[in-house]
Parts: C-alpha cells; structure tokens; sequence
C-alpha cells in the first residue's frame, strides 16, 4: 500500500494576527513531526481502507486531531464540575475568552501590535476563573447569579471592542465565535496537544484531592486539604480547555464539551472513574461523527460534534429508562410464573 508524506504545518490563516504563534515555533517542532510521520501517515492508511479520501487532506486530519484532544480533556475536566455542581462556570469563562479574544484584536488594530488573541483570551480567561470562584465563594446561594452577571458582562465587553473599531475586527473574530474547520493550524493542534498533556498531568496528580473536594468540601477541610487551591486549579484548568477549544468548537458551543458527554455518562456509569472514562468515550465518538458531519454536509463542526453528543446523551437517557423497567417486567412474570394458577379476570377478580 503505497501513500505519500507531506508537510501538514501550513494553513488557512483569518489574517496575519490570527495565524501568529502564541508560543516559539520551536515548541510546535514534535507536533509538525507527529502529524508528519505518524498521525499524518495513519489517516492516510484509514482513508485508503475506509475509501474516505477527506481522511488524507491535511487541514482534516488537523481537525480530526484537535477535536479528539477536546474530546479528551473536555469530559476530564467537566466531569468534576458537574458533580460539583457548577457547570455554568465552562460557559462562563467561554463567554469571557470571547471578550479576550476580543482584546487581543482590537489592542492589535488599534496600536498596530502583534498580540495573538488567543495569548489575550487564556490571559482573560484564568483572570476571570480565579474571580469566578472568589464570586462562588462569596456569593452563596446566589452563584448562579454572580455567573450569570460575569457571562453577560464578558460578552458585552467584547461586543463593544468590536463595534469600537468600526466592525474592523468582526470578520477575524468570527472564527472563534462559530468554530471553523479550515482555521485549525498546525500551532492550535500544539496547543491543544501541550494543553492534553497539561490537565491529564495535573488531574492525575491532583486526582484525590480534586474527588474529595468535589464531593465533600467540608470534610476535606476537616481533613486538612487546601480546599479552595483546588477549586482554583479546576477553574483555571477549565478557563484552558475552554480557550484552547475556541477554534474548532467556537465560543459559543465549546462549554457543551464539558457538559454533555458527562451527562451521558452519568446516565450508566457505578462509579466516578467508570464516569470519566465514559464520558471521554462518547465526547469521541461525538468529535469524530461530527468533524465527518462537518466535512460532508459543509456544516458547522462546532455545530455538528455538539449535536452527535446530545445524541449520544439521548441514547444513554433512553437506555437507563429501559434498565430501569426492565427488572419491573421481570419480577412480574417470574411472579406469573411461580403461580400459574392466578390470573386476572376482565373483571377485575382473580382466579382461584
């Protein structure tokens, strides 16, 4: 089976700020290799056994890659907001990386610098995760307002750098609001690699502590643990997820990622771990069905992954509503069973 090597670091850039390093080119040099030499060659294969030839283009396998990274680190990350509780805190912070995003084109249009927005967003992002949860902490049973007022807040705020610079900088920030196929670069699948590499690290090795804190915070005071450093860890690693999934996902549907995978799971997962583990798989299968969908139908792939997860979400819903009637069904006819004898008359009497 034959098939040919080729430079995967080029891309389809919005205009010179967008397609601009947030980090050395350097960093970026084991990424451009794997895409080249492994990942690159392996889509190539599928695609010669699938017949699929969108499987051998370099800006799809760019986006296969980068949407199977969110897919991981996503559900990981979102797992412990919801049984926290405090899911609204990823839409939050996707809300204000917008205004980040906003920042760094708006700074760049009007003193003519060479902010990569994406710098501005994660700086935007971890800013307003640790005042999040400040916020949270404070605010008690009033949270859910306190976020409501950072998610609005965030979005004007980028709604007004834009229309500040005549509209100018509407055209580049529409990428990160709708997600885009074509934009993945070879830079934003780095860092969505680093930033795999990054939460897997720090959630393995903050593993118990985070659990603890998620489900108990009181106790794990009384057992001495730094509660509130780990709530600020899972922000800030959330406010990271999030920024680093703008491209492909966009502003708007990137919170879905951490939610909706997690609520499949739940419907069918025993244990927590058995949850994550679950999750991650159907935010995969979601990644990959929806960036196919994408390609196909010329849909939005933000659009599509986040409708292949609700559908994933609606199948494990349906699911447990079966278990749980089954073993009803059951228990009736082995009732039926042991006595043979009794049966319902049309009239409502039994049988003897």
């Amino acid at each position: 089976m034959m098939f040919t090597l080729r430079r995967l670091g080029e891309s389809v850039p919005l205009d010179n700020v967008i397609a601009t390093p947030l980090f050395a080119v350097n960093v970026f040099a084991p990424i451009e290799w794997f895409l080249n030499y492994v990942f690159g060659p392996g889509m190539d294969v599928l695609a010669d056994l699938l017949g699929m030839p969108m499987l051998e283009y370099p800006y799809m396998q760019r986006a296969y890659l980068a949407a199977l990274c969110i897919a991981l680190i996503g559900p990981v990350v979102g797992t412990f907001l919801v049984h926290r509780e405090m899911a609204m805190i990823s839409d939050t912070l996707a809300h204000t990386a917008f205004a980040g995003v906003a920042v760094g084109l708006f700074l760049n249009s009007a003193f003519s610098l060479t902010l990569s927005p994406l710098f501005t967003a994660f700086v935007v992002a971890v800013v307003t995760a640790l005042l999040v949860e400040l916020l949270v902490e404070h605010a008690g049973a009033y949270s859910d307002t306190s976020l409501a007022i950072v998610l609005t807040g965030g979005f004007a705020v980028g709604s007004i750098l834009i229309t500040a610079t005549d509209g100018g900088i509407a055209v580049g920030i529409d990428a990160y609001l709708f997600g885009s196929l074509a934009t993945v670069s070879t830079e934003s699948v780095g860092i969505l690699v680093l930033m795999s590499v990054l939460v897997g690290s720090l959630v393995t090795l903050a593993y118990r502590p985070l659990l603890y804190v998620t489900f108990d915070a009181t106790a794990a005071r009384a057992a001495r643990l730094n509660v509130r450093l780990y709530k600020r860890l899972m922000v800030v690693l959330t406010a990271l997820v999030v920024v680093s999934a703008m491209q492909i996902m966009g502003v708007i549907l990137v919170a879905a990622m951490l939610v909706v995978p997690v609520a499949a799971a739940a419907q069918v997962a025993e244990s927590f771990k058995q949850s994550i583990l679950l999750a991650i798989l159907a935010a995969e299968f979601a990644a990959i069905a929806g960036v196919t969908l994408s390609y196909v139908y010329g849909i939005a792939a933000g659009g599509s992954i986040v409708v292949a997860a609700i559908a994933v979400y609606t199948l494990a819903l349906s699911s447990r509503e079966l278990r749980h009637r089954l073993p009803t069904v059951q228990r009736f006819s082995s009732s039926q069973s042991e006595h043979p004898g009794t049966e319902l008359e049309a009239d409502g009497g039994e049988q003897e």
